[in-house]
């Protein structure tokens, strides 16, 4: 509406000026209702094609969307294994920080499991007191087989030399005999020494790799016992949690609620999402300055700027399903999807995250006129783009004034 009065004040009007003050013809006589268009026809088919012209030209370089809103994620609350709550710490509307719990459930086979593994270690430590006296024994056996290897040997070595000097003082078969007691008493050793050293393979080896299976085992108990416990992972308001004790509550079905982040780029308090038209891809670029009013600020403008463009259209992206894509089904055309930071600091403060906005992107060839690179006819068209941005500004201010007459007014609700 706006750009047809001001195309009109420049063809309708000169018209009816021309009409009136030239030809002499008089509103409500030669000129009427009925025969409006043929008097004016000049003026209003200049004014129609000027405005249309002058729309096209606005909206391509100056493009404007109705949807645009700062979206925020939310966090589900869920636990890695299905049960039922057996205490709630926290309360709905509650600002939880990192590492804040927030509820835990009961299971009395996690409990049984722990208590088996405690079992499991405690048989472990007690099968190394057995093994040290095993030990200890083994290491008292290996000196006594070795004092009666010495003494045997000893003994054996004497009488060798007594047989060796003559006089049938020793008997040959005596010597042998000592020598097979010898052998036996060595024997005896070596199987001491084996016992020893079976014994202390038991304390090195065997004995710790059980208890660190055990440990292990009761860490992954007590592991799964810490998951029955939620924590936050990240700082922000809880939102829709209203559980009670007895409450179960299941990963794939029932999460228990959801966490607002506070703060960051996914708590929609930084940014601005919008969809420009696709014709708009050549114009909006990053960097590009913008405005925009949201319903939960009104009778604000707030500068903002593009921090970044999306480089596909969502309603293109295909993934592989069990039927064949047909185009016609993605017949809607999508969005260029546009992310809007503040021009300045605090821009977006008081502004709800998810709140309906109205934004503005205005082309700016400041630069490029300056550059000296264009000729004349281009810095003046140039100039006149970016003129006629001033009255995309206007409208937005029109609509900051009127959204809340349109939201509480003529919303019907």
């Amino acid at each position: 509406m706006l750009e047809i009065l001001l195309c009109s004040l420049i063809t309708i009007l000169p018209d009816y000026l021309f009409r009136k003050y030239r030809q002499g013809k008089v509103w409500g006589k030669e000129i009427t209702f009925f025969t409006m268009w043929y008097e004016l026809r000049w003026g209003i088919t200049a004014c129609a094609i000027l405005a249309i012209s002058l729309v096209t030209l606005i909206f391509y370089y100056h493009p404007s969307t109705t949807n645009a809103t700062p979206m925020f994620r939310t966090v589900s609350i869920m636990p890695e294994k299905s049960g039922r709550v057996q205490h709630v710490f926290v309360k709905n509307h509650q600002i939880v920080k990192v590492g804040t719990p927030l509820l835990s459930m009961y299971d009395e086979s996690q409990i049984e499991a722990i208590e088996s593994a405690k079992a499991q270690v405690r048989q472990v430590e007690a099968e190394f007191v057995t093994a040290y006296a095993q030990h200890a024994v083994a290491i008292s056996l290996v000196e006594r087989d070795k004092s009666t290897y010495q003494r045997s040997l000893h003994e054996y070595e004497r009488k060798r030399n007594l047989a060796s000097q003559g006089g049938n003082i020793i008997s040959e078969s005596e010597v042998e005999k000592l020598a097979d007691t010898v052998a036996m008493k060595k024997a005896s050793l070596s199987a001491s020494l084996a016992n020893q050293a079976a014994a202390q393979g038991v304390l090195d080896t065997i004995l710790p790799a059980k208890k660190a299976s055990a440990m292990e085992t009761l860490d992954k108990a007590n592991v799964e016992q810490g998951k029955r416990t939620l924590y936050a992972h990240i700082e922000g308001e809880l939102q829709q949690f209203s559980l009670q004790p007895g409450d179960f509550i299941n990963p794939m079905i029932r999460s228990a609620g959801v966490i607002v982040p506070s703060s960051g780029e996914a708590s929609g308090r930084e940014a601005v999402q919008a969809g420009f038209n696709q014709l708009t891809a050549g114009v909006i670029k990053v960097g590009t300055f913008a405005e925009i009013t949201c319903m939960s600020k009104p009778f604000t403008i707030i500068a903002m700027r593009v921090a970044s463009v999306q480089s596909v259209i969502a309603t293109g992206q295909i993934r592989a399903v069990e039927t064949l894509l047909d185009i016609q089904e993605r017949a809607k055309p999508g969005t260029l999807t546009v992310k809007l930071v503040p021009l300045y600091e605090g821009g977006l403060d008081g502004v709800i995250p998810g709140t309906k906005c109205i934004a503005n992107a205005y082309s700016y060839h400041h630069e490029l006129i300056n550059s000296g690179t264009l000729s004349t006819t281009e810095s003046i068209y140039l100039h006149m783009v970016d003129a006629v941005g001033i009255v995309h500004a206007i409208i937005l201010r029109m609509q900051a004034l009127l959204l809340p007459v349109k939201g509480l007014v003529f919303s019907g609700q």
